[in-house]
């Protein structure tokens, strides 16, 4: 089930048309402005929200794509490295968004920093297939796994400011 917030925001994202990864060659490119397209969106609305939480840049070719995401917490800001590569198999297998910084340091974390997304974001990903991109996997993985984790490291002292 999905909550109006959710839906809220999945609304202001545009979904993407194109299905075609990094090997398809003109269609990736293709895909990849769709994805410029719907990262720029969410982003605009964010802001307009007040609600601005990561910046996100990509290699020449967008395989590789890295910045920063960051949560508030009690009035402090928490700021993260974030990084992901874009799979072979993409989009039908959503990318693996890694924070390496907090590596190690909750259950929900795989090796190398990878955030936990099995039970509840891959399936919502498989079943919407080419419709969702980066954006989403921002809106819909990223967001809610530091709304989650966040403050519970913070509480447990794992992060400290």
């Amino acid at each position: 089930m999905v909550d109006e917030c959710t839906k809220k925001t999945l609304s202001n994202i545009p979904l993407l048309q194109t299905r075609a990864g990094p090997r398809d060659k003109d269609k990736w490119v293709q895909r990849l402005k769709e994805e410029y397209q719907a990262l720029i969106k969410y982003v605009q609305n964010n802001k307009e929200s007040g609600m601005d939480w990561f910046r996100l840049e990509s290699n020449k070719e967008g395989t590789k794509w890295f910045g920063k995401c960051w949560y508030m917490h009690n009035l402090l800001k928490y700021e993260f490295d974030v990084e992901f590569d874009i799979p072979v198999m993409y989009p039908t297998t959503a990318p693996e968004i890694a924070l390496p910084e907090l590596d190690g340091k909750t259950a929900k974390m795989y090796r190398g920093g990878k955030i936990c997304l099995t039970d509840h974001f891959k399936p919502l990903w498989s079943r919407n297939v080419p419709k969702f991109g980066i954006a989403h996997a921002m809106a819909l993985g990223l967001a809610p796994w530091l709304a989650v984790e966040v403050p519970e490291l913070i509480e447990k002292g794992i992060i400290t400011k």
